[in-house]
């Protein structure tokens, strides 16, 4: 018995590294802007497998991927260092938290749906003061500029990037699910 425990940790801890590695290549290849008014927000499909982590393994796991990826990505794909970390552990964080409770309430689709949406709808209401915060006060950026940039910018890019992280990670969750519900036993969240 303990060392099939031991086994499924080591299996869960591996899916999680391969999960966060999926995370960092999609983050290095794919940047795609999406607003026009700003080409400089560049969607990135970093957060589709966190949201299908937490889905699979529940909150606490995804966390703990997304803060690897989100170290990564500040330091080594010029995310704006520290404060590119805090914005986006704390944007994507509160996305993961939504989905991942909502989901491992009832473990229903209605559910995952539920989070979602209100995952989308946390992370642009997060990144608002959070633009005012770090990009006023930190980066000196007329507070001026960023209201105007705000409505025609960074809420849609926000709204955008969210709904179709969330929408992708949803598809693939569906899309697995006959081999994860085969598989129930290796995959268990922590």
């Amino acid at each position: 018995m303990k060392s099939a425990n031991v086994s499924n940790r080591i299996l869960r801890m591996a899916q999680l590294a391969m999960i966060a590695a999926v995370s960092v290549v999609l983050v290095a290849f794919v940047q795609i802007p999406l607003v026009p008014a700003m080409p400089q927000l560049k969607y990135d499909m970093a957060d589709t497998p966190i949201l299908f982590a937490a889905l699979l393994f529940g909150t606490g796991p995804s966390l703990a991927v997304l803060f690897l990826v989100s170290v990564i990505q500040a330091f080594l794909f010029g995310g704006d260092g520290w404060v590119g970390l805090l914005m986006h552990f704390v944007a994507s964080g509160a996305m993961v938290v939504l989905v991942g409770q909502f989901y491992h309430r009832r473990h229903k689709t209605k559910d995952a749906v539920i989070g979602m949406v209100l995952a989308t709808a946390a992370r642009a209401a997060i990144m608002v003061p959070m633009n005012y915060i770090f990009t006023v006060h930190v980066f000196g950026t007329p507070k001026e500029i960023v209201d105007a940039a705000m409505l025609p910018g960074i809420i849609p890019f926000n709204l955008l990037q969210a709904g179709l992280n969330c929408l992708l990670a949803g598809v693939l969750f569906k899309a697995f699910s006959p081999i994860l519900r085969k598989n129930r036993d290796m995959i268990r969240p922590v």
